[in-house]
């Protein structure tokens, strides 16, 4: 790998990858490079919002599209779930289901159901459903 710093740059900062192709770690380092500031780019509409992740509730995928909510707004985000895993911290944000991933400094309460899956209840008082198969890790996370 070779890391080249060019300063007096007109551009306030702008980093270019090259390789030969971009594969899975090139993608990871992406993401790293894109979070660097914990912001995360989301259309708003006709344009474009920067969205820092502590204001992010969770993200959900539906119909190919991803998108994360905030206590204000739902906003498209341009990655996939699995890439949002990949960049965002692990202490912070956890795979709730298949279709989504949840902040867990914004869950208010969890509540136990029947079926082994617990029920978050978030800042905002939107309940969520983590499956039971992500419960064990979020047990892990918030040691209980």
């Amino acid at each position: 790998m070779n890391i080249l710093i060019e300063e007096h740059c007109p551009d306030a900062l702008q980093v270019v990858i090259r390789c030969r192709e971009a594969d899975a770690q090139v993608q990871q380092l992406k993401a790293h490079i894109a979070l660097f500031d914990n912001r995360l780019q989301a259309k708003d509409g006709d344009g474009t919002r920067l969205v820092h992740t502590r204001d992010v509730l969770y993200f959900e995928s539906v119909d190919d599209r991803t998108f994360l909510y905030t206590a204000d707004a739902v906003l498209e985000v341009g990655y996939r779930l699995y890439e949002l895993e990949l960049m965002l911290p692990k202490q912070d944000f956890l795979r709730s289901s298949r279709s989504q991933i949840v902040n867990i400094q914004r869950i208010s309460t969890l509540h136990p159901e029947l079926n082994r899956t617990l029920t978050a209840t978030l800042c905002n008082g939107e309940k969520l459903t983590i499956s039971r198969k992500y419960v064990p890790h979020l047990k892990r996370l918030l040691s209980l």
